[in-house]
């Protein structure tokens, strides 16, 4: 697993424990069940997907995987937003989650666009 590959995996399974510790919250504090839910299900998905494309068994599936966990973060963003308008999250904590999730998009898709480039020269 290339440097990158790995960084990836390590700040998409912080980000999963801190989408998990906010569900805990919003569910228990706040008692919002339906929009956290669904945070919760993305949020800890792009960790799974990029762990799997780690695994990946071409060029391909890999690019696939992270295509994937790139959609679930893009969704993620879409729930945090919701979320803070809803005023279910505070703006404060919302926006260190849209930061986290920016910075893990913008990680993936340079990984994309790095494997599709090598990939290409090379399938």
């Amino acid at each position: 697993m290339s440097e990158k590959q790995n960084t990836i995996v390590s700040l998409s399974f912080e980000f999963a424990i801190h989408i998990v510790n906010t569900y805990k919250v919003l569910t228990e504090k706040s008692k919002e069940y339906v929009m956290s839910k669904q945070l919760l299900r993305s949020g800890t998905a792009i960790g799974a997907l990029a762990r799997e494309a780690s695994n990946a068994e071409s060029k391909p599936d890999f690019i696939h995987k992270l295509g994937m966990a790139q959609k679930e973060c893009d969704e993620t963003m879409y729930w945090i937003d919701l979320l803070i308008e809803t005023k279910y999250l505070g703006e404060e904590e919302g926006e260190r989650l849209i930061e986290k999730a920016t910075s893990l998009l913008k990680m993936i898709r340079s990984a994309i666009i790095t494997t599709k480039s090598r990939y290409s020269k090379n399938p």
